[in-house]
């Protein structure tokens, strides 16, 4: 008989048992250890042990959904307007007996009782708060339609696809630099400073890229002024037994507003995949909203080829 409960402290190990028998598709890190899954989720400071439900069946756990709350505006705090289901799964085995389902209406009652207004299938930029490194690649977004056993549940859960998300690779030993004579002035007239983190990081940050290798790069006049462009790039080290190849992610890219549209973004890129090169990585990938036409755009120009989307779900 299938109880349902929420966490406890000695579940890890059955959650990364359940995680590695479970078909997730390319996006999901494989070959992790327990203690993974408490730097990345059980350690944050709005980790809820009631958000995180699993289904048992004796001994053994046979599904579990986590769900959680995206920040505010400010990045200085959680925002309960919205609840995210940011995991569902339930073993290969023990699917079509009514598990998945369970499971997110308990969820979904948990999260309306915290206040969420709207409910989302899948993580989106500042409502991500878990599986950061561990789904998605650079970052959760969505749920993969590589994930192919995604996309149908959810439906039959009355979630619909609301957003879609350019997953994009380039492999930066093989792949030659594009050239281009406006990315050869961009390059001559600006100079790239490489930091640990943003020049303001939030607290929003802190809990997510502060926990992993991460580097700021940001692109400014030589002739000074304020910065044109930055990203932040991280390692994608639990990827290593997935990819067999060390990779980079690139998130979070921003261009000065007047300053988009005019090759900064894709020159960026370039220089960010120079550098990383010398570093003997070889894979860059990086995300990008259907929706964002410049950030699409300066991606496809800097060599990135598009693998995977990103779908996110809500419910009406």
């Amino acid at each position: 008989m299938v109880e349902y409960r929420s966490f406890r402290n000695g579940d890890p190990p059955h959650l990364v048992r359940l995680w590695h028998a479970c078909d997730l598709g390319r996006g999901a890190a494989k070959g992790f250890a327990p203690d993974t899954l408490e730097l990345f989720n059980f350690s944050q400071p709005y980790f809820d042990p009631q958000g995180l439900l699993l289904a048992r069946d004796g001994d053994d756990v046979v599904g579990m959904v986590h769900v959680g709350f995206g920040c505010d505006e400010s990045r200085s705090r959680l925002s309960h307007e919205a609840g995210i289901i940011a995991a569902v799964m339930v073993r290969p085995d023990r699917r079509r007996q009514g598990i998945g389902r369970e499971l997110v209406g308990l969820a979904e009652d948990y999260l309306r009782r915290q206040g969420a207004r709207t409910l989302q299938a899948g993580q989106s930029r500042d409502r991500d708060p878990f599986y950061f490194g561990l789904y998605g690649g650079a970052r959760p977004s969505g749920f993969l339609a590589t994930d192919s056993n995604a996309d149908p549940f959810l439906k039959a859960m009355e979630y619909e696809p609301a957003e879609r998300i350019g997953v994009y690779h380039r492999d930066i030993q093989e792949t030659a630099d594009p050239v281009h004579f406006r990315l050869i002035s961009i390059r001559r007239a600006t100079t790239i400073s490489i930091s640990d983190q943003p020049p303001d990081p939030t607290w929003w940050w802190f809990t997510r890229l502060g926990r992993i290798d991460s580097l700021y790069f940001q692109m400014s006049p030589k002739r000074g002024g304020p910065p044109i462009a930055g990203v932040t790039v991280v390692g994608l080290d639990a990827y290593l037994a997935s990819w067999n190849i060390r990779g980079v992610g690139l998130l979070d890219m921003y261009v000065q507003d007047g300053e988009r549209g005019k090759g900064y973004g894709r020159a960026l890129l370039v220089e960010v995949g120079r550098h990383m090169r010398q570093e003997l990585i070889t894979l860059a990938e990086v995300h990008s909203p259907e929706t964002n036409e410049y950030a699409t755009k300066a991606v496809i120009g800097a060599g990135f080829e598009r693998i995977d989307t990103g779908i996110v779900y809500r419910k009406a």
